[in-house]
């Protein structure tokens, strides 16, 4: 839309022209989503909804500090116990530890952490154990 509104003309019947006349041209049939249902036309109404979108497109999250680095410690045992080797064991249980050591030493905001660093050997136990006799 680069033309201007002609003075007299009301802006509702004008801004009805252009979208007829981008509809006739064919302007919106390419869009993402044409002739499908709104995908949230349901829900209530949110005035943070766009904020909340763009950090789901974008894979972020918003959590405190504390909880955001137990979250590191759940997925790092996860990633430990489907490792390929002791040494991938050992690297990944280390780098968590060093995380929560470092979170113990200056606590940051939040709820309490409630993490210890883990047992790196029992970590390594556990998942010998369920490698059974091929593990590394």
């Amino acid at each position: 839309m680069t033309e201007r509104k002609p003075p007299g003309v009301s802006f509702e019947s004008w801004v009805d022209k252009q979208i007829r006349e981008a509809t006739d041209r064919g302007d919106f049939k390419e869009l993402p989503g044409f002739g499908k249902p709104l995908p949230s036309l349901d829900t209530p109404y949110d005035e943070l909804w766009w904020v909340k979108e763009k950090m789901h497109r974008e894979g972020l999250s918003v959590l405190p500090p504390t909880l955001a680095l137990r979250k590191q410690a759940e997925d790092a045992v996860e990633a430990a116990a489907q490792a390929r080797s002791e040494r991938e064991v050992r690297q990944i249980i280390g780098d968590v530890n060093e995380k929560i050591r470092e979170a113990i030493r200056r606590p940051p905001a939040g709820p309490p952490l409630n993490l210890t660093p883990f047992d790196v050997e029992q970590v390594v136990q556990e998942w010998r154990r369920k490698a059974g006799p091929s593990g590394d």
